[in-house]
């Protein structure tokens, strides 16, 4: 059964791939699953109809027969549990490769949020500056602690995993913010999960949602 996951009729990021139905793309084109898209509008995500899918009303949702899902994170483990490629068959390796899931989503991912937020939402605050430094000071904390354990190596725990798909997809959020120049390891990192094949096959298939072309016609374009 081919799934369907929703994402944004018209996404905030202009088709850089930083919306969170990326992850679940890439996840999904790791193992080499199908799958359908329905776009939502920003009101239709806050309707009935979106919300019993997802309570929250935001993207993405997974639907798979009478599953409905909802969060990127769990989408992502889901879809990792169901197929071989994103999780180790090895038992330890597997509860390593499941921890730093939720490592990215419990530990680095909020604070780079927080400046996300600092940026966009709070530009006009007497307090601004101030804020947004110390949100930046807990990026570079976890970034330096991040750094120290990925070190020398090529992905977080040995093979390529759901935990370096999500990893490499929040640390994506930086781009352009000058914070990853420190940590040349790190980037190096972000480099080797862009450069795979099911990256770019489900940016570019995010991207020609904003676009408007089709992803033949972007691979032509480039």
């Amino acid at each position: 059964m081919i799934p369907t996951i929703t994402a944004f009729e018209q996404s905030p990021d202009h088709g850089q791939g930083l919306a969170r139905d990326m992850s679940v793309r890439w996840a999904l084109e790791e193992v080499g699953q199908p799958y359908d898209v329905r776009l939502v509008s920003f009101s239709a995500m806050k309707e009935a109809t979106h919300r019993a899918l997802n309570p929250f009303g935001q993207i993405p949702t997974y639907e798979e027969g009478d599953l409905a899902l909802f969060e990127s994170g769990a989408i992502v483990f889901h879809i990792a549990e169901r197929h071989a490629g994103l999780l180790p068959n090895d038992a330890n390796a597997r509860t390593r490769a499941i921890t730093w899931m939720f490592a990215v989503l419990s530990t680095v991912e909020p604070v780079i949020v927080q400046r996300e937020i600092s940026m966009y939402l709070e530009h006009d605050k007497v307090w601004h500056e101030e804020r947004l430094l110390i949100a930046e000071e807990r990026i570079r904390s976890r970034l330096d602690d991040l750094s120290t354990r990925l070190g020398a190596g090529e992905w977080l725990d040995g093979a390529f995993s759901a935990g370096d798909l999500l990893m490499v997809q929040v640390l994506r959020r930086l781009s352009g913010s000058g914070i990853l120049d420190d940590y040349p390891n790190l980037i190096a990192y972000v480099v080797r999960g862009e450069a795979r094949p099911t990256f770019k096959r489900a940016f570019d298939a995010q991207l020609a949602v904003f676009t408007g072309k089709p992803s033949s016609q972007l691979e032509r374009d480039a």
